[in-house]
């Protein structure tokens, strides 16, 4: 320790500034030179970001090039921050786990890079602990990863395994790379239990079975697919006759049950380094054979060169690694699909694409695959999903973290990935679609078809996948165009309803009222229009006015809704509207924009004013001259119904008393007083123009310019003469608060959602389409039919409404049938005469608002005809009348064959 205090000791001489630019320059270093077998080291984020922001107190822009080490943009400032003290890593250590007989000192299972520690090159490490000292070391070996083992990553959780001795009935618990080999495992096991090597062999004991013997010396813990916390047989070998206690003695499992103990629920893997996927990623190389002992008439599936570690299971729950129910409620229903569980526990590599650049090189099937035979092996004992996760996050990242996701959004991800990984067709052919140009449809259906076959085989499409016809008909020129498009699943929307309720603010600028929200029903396919035309009667519009329609949001007006023809479904719930009550006129006239500023301490703007409130629409005329005192009399004249009674009452009838000048011909006696507001103009030039001085001057209004805008600029005293909470509150147009009673008690019939999503529809106005017959984009409507349905059906019920700022969730009740989902009337092939019936296997359910709720899976295991709840690691029996509720998400069905098909079938 005294080597230690001095060295620290030195590190004094060294300004902050100089540690860093030294780190900086030791990591660029060493990470261009990273290779397989380089040791790197765990330090806590809590210690490394007290040193970063230390380091970077005095820098304007802190920056970082070391950037595997995760540096924060947000550091401190103050240059009063002090020296971190000794590097203390003990809040990574897990002082109640199972003890490490090779290092003793164990990890927590849930850590992650960057949240609760950063990994770095030894240099790093060597000059850190050199200054500062402490401890406990935690050094970890870059290994190669990936099919082709050419990434490299570092192992930041070596596999733990579970050493169970016989005869001796004694255990251990052993940290090994999995890169070691099997001899390097079984030199360790022998010291450990001071046995000699010619008197043990190993067998691969996954959830206690003897699944194959490991004595192939050279081979990898890789190459023979040992996982994260299963168990090692380790057998004593009676040297005089040759034969092992188990045979001596009967079954292992026998033997041994009653000292083994259930495996640690973590699993681990590898965290990132230079050039490595993030996360722990458990490779499978596409020749990976295990000898498994089971005989072939015990196995099921053959001989087919990968153990299925048993013949029966289905009950195993995975481990939630934080907020990942999304991600395990849709696992296990594909997992439980019947054709997904059959192809995956069968030797499925040959299929695997390797080179299509659409796919991700096999790795993501491989790690399901993997996923689905632990899930399927026998026992109960929940997995930890911790590689699969990991591949994930390393082709979606927006899957990776901690955050709660879209369940449905994984699911479509995981389809699409999949065939694309599976997918048998390795160059897919240019083929260009035709459109029908008069051709019957069933010609037309099997042309798209099998142009789309060419280029997408696989067990996905072979499942999942059907056909809709989608059917444009351009409102100008009447062209229609048919086209067949494929589909993975559809999605039904929840809302029956035809209308719609949307609230507005009112504004009247003739000083009569003070501004009100008005609610109004429009169809909810209708135009702004039908909106005019509600609010014009809410609101007993005189015949001499007119409505400006606008969205006000961050206090300004975004946009002006003068189309009549805009659709309604272009305007969303969370956004603000405000409408003008504007008097016709029959002069050229401008929109004056009065726009609403309030002094901000904070503000970054120059003048230290920023909007505020609802902005205010009027008109002035552009044909007749406009003075200084005309805006004022005019905003005074908008303003006057909030003036607070007793602050300025004789200021509030001369307003009420003043003729409107500049919609009229007639002038405002000087003698009239008003108060004066504090008024700016924006002129061509963007420059203000105070408007409370030289009432008589006249205002230039930009010809090239449509609005006048005009500031206001409320001081406190200003404030205090006024009611402004009226311009403060805009609500939204559909405020969404607690689901009513009658909302989640209505039923809704399933075939009611599925009759909405095939009901015609103008496009919305994002989506415009490119009518070939006028060479313009046309809002034209479009029709879906079914026209060619899958093995499976996958049905999405879209409870989530997605806008700018929020996620709502609909808790509608949708009443689906379980058995006899009957499809038939619903096809447009009327060629085909088999009936279209399904029954219900599976569904994910999601509790809870979005963000912050909870997804579970119920599912029927089929040869058990009884339905299970999945709730992450926790599997429960319920009865079929459980299965149907309110929070019903995504629903799995199997078609049910006909007497028909199972004679044709010869089942």
């Amino acid at each position: 320790m005294a080597e230690e205090s001095m060295c620290c000791s030195n590190s004094f001489e060294l300004s902050p500034d100089e540690e860093r630019i030294m780190i900086r320059d030791i990591a660029i270093s060493s990470q261009a030179n990273t290779k397989e077998g380089d040791t790197f080291f765990i330090i806590t984020q809590r210690w490394w970001q007290h040193w970063i922001e230390y380091v970077n107190q005095d820098q304007t822009n802190p920056s970082y090039d070391g950037s595997s080490f995760h540096e924060h943009s947000d550091l401190a400032r103050s240059s009063s921050l002090k020296r971190p003290a000794d590097i203390d890593n003990y809040d990574l250590i897990d002082n109640n786990g199972p003890e490490d007989s090779s290092t003793g000192i164990e990890i927590h299972d849930t850590l992650l890079e960057g949240r609760d520690y950063v990994l770095l090159p030894h240099e790093v490490w060597d000059q850190l602990f050199k200054w500062y000292g402490g401890g406990p070391t935690l050094a970890r070996k870059v290994i190669s990863s990936g099919l082709s083992q050419t990434e490299f990553a570092v192992e930041v959780y070596p596999l733990r395994l579970q050493l169970l001795v016989l005869p001796k009935n004694v255990q251990s618990s052993i940290r090994i790379s999995k890169k070691e080999t099997i001899g390097q495992l079984h030199k360790k096991a022998c010291e450990i239990f001071d046995l000699q090597l010619d008197q043990v062999r190993i067998w691969d004991y996954y959830g206690h079975q003897r699944h194959a013997l490991m004595n192939d010396m050279n081979k990898t813990l890789d190459d023979v697919n040992l996982q994260m916390d299963q168990d090692i047989l380790v057998e004593v070998v009676n040297i005089t006759n040759n034969t092992s206690f188990a045979q001596e003695n009967g079954s292992a499992h026998r033997e041994t049950n009653s000292v083994l103990v259930e495996p640690s629920k973590f699993a681990g893997g590898l965290s990132t380094s230079k050039g490595a996927s993030r996360g722990n990623n458990i490779e499978l190389s596409s020749s990976q054979k295990l000898n498994s002992p089971v005989r072939d008439s015990e196995n099921p599936y053959g001989t087919l060169g990968v153990t299925t570690r048993g013949s029966f299971g289905g009950l195993t729950g995975l481990l939630n690694l934080g907020n990942t129910c999304f991600m395990n409620s849709a696992i296990q229903c594909l997992v439980h699909t019947p054709e997904f569980a059959r192809y995956f526990r069968e030797d499925y590599h040959q299929e695997i694409n390797w080179q299509n650049p659409l796919g991700m090189v096999g790795e993501l099937a491989l790690a399901f695959g993997e996923l689905l035979r632990k899930l399927w092996a026998p026992g109960r004992t929940p997995i930890a999903p911790r590689p699969f996760k990991a591949k994930l996050a390393r082709f979606a990242p927006q899957f990776s973290g901690h955050n709660q996701h879209d369940s449905q959004e994984l699911l479509a991800f995981l389809l699409d990935g999949l065939h694309e990984d599976l997918n048998r067709v390795k160059h897919k052919p240019y083929i260009k679609s035709r459109d029908a140009d008069g051709r019957p449809d069933e010609e037309v259906a099997d042309e798209y078809w099998a142009n789309h076959i060419a280029r997408n085989d696989s067990i996905i499409v072979d499942v999942c996948q059907g056909q809709y016809k989608s059917t444009l008909v351009c409102p100008v020129c009447n062209k229609v165009s048919v086209t067949f498009d494929p589909f993975m699943y559809l999605s039904l929307p929840l809302q029956s309803a035809t209308n719609r309720a949307m609230t507005v603010t009112v504004f009247s600028c003739d000083g009569s009222t003070q501004p009100s929200p008005c609610t109004v029903t429009v169809p909810k396919q209708g135009r702004c229009k039908d909106l005019i035309q509600a609010l014009s009667n809410a609101c007993s519009l005189k015949h001499n006015e007119r409505l400006v329609l606008v969205e006000v949001r961050n206090h300004l007006i975004h946009r002006y809704f003068e189309d009549p023809l805009q659709l309604l479904s272009s305007i969303k719930d969370d956004d603000r509207l405000a409408t003008y009550k504007i008097t016709k006129m029959d002069k050229n006239t401008k929109y004056l924009q009065l726009i609403h500023r309030r002094r901000d301490s904070d503000s970054q703007t120059i003048s230290g004013w920023k909007p505020y409130g609802t902005p205010i629409v009027s008109v002035i005329s552009c044909d007749d001259t406009i003075t200084r005192g005309d805006i004022q009399v005019l905003v005074n004249r908008i303003l006057s119904p909030l003036l607070l009674k007793g602050g300025n009452a004789a200021a509030s009838a001369e307003i009420n008393t003043v003729s409107n000048s500049i919609n009229k011909d007639t002038t405002v006696s000087k003698a009239t007083q008003l108060p004066t507001l504090p008024l700016l103009l924006v002129d061509d030039n963007n420059a203000c123009i105070d408007l409370s001085m030289g009432e008589d001057k006249v205002v230039k209004l930009s010809p090239s310019s449509a609005r006048v805008l005009v500031y206001i600029d409320w001081s406190q005293k200003l404030l205090e003469k006024y009611d402004t909470h009226p311009l403060e509150t805009l609500p939204e147009v559909l405020k969404y608060g607690p689901v009513t009673k009658k909302a989640r008690t209505e039923p809704l019939s399933l075939y009611t959602c599925l009759e909405a999503f095939l009901r015609e529809e103008p496009l919305v106005p994002e989506d415009m389409w490119y009518c070939p017959k006028c060479k313009e984009r046309r809002q034209a409507s479009k029709k879906l039919d079914l026209w060619r349905l899958p093995e499976v059906l996958v049905i999405h019920l879209k409870r989530f409404s997605y806008s700018r700022s929020m996620k709502h969730k609909l808790e509608t009740f949708v009443n689906f049938p379980i058995h006899d989902f009957d499809l038939t009337n619903y096809i447009a092939n009327k060629n085909n005469s088999q009936r279209q019936v399904y029954e219900l296997y599976a569904l994910t359910n999601h509790y809870g608002s979005m963000g912050s709720g909870h997804y579970t899976a119920h599912i029927k295991l089929l040869d058990e005809n009884r339905w299970y709840n999945f709730d992450d690691s926790h599997i429960s029996l319920i009865s079929e009348d459980e299965v149907n509720t309110a929070a019903a998400y995504v629903l799995f069905y199997r078609r049910v064959k006909t007497d028909d098909e199972i004679v044709s079938n010869g089942d």
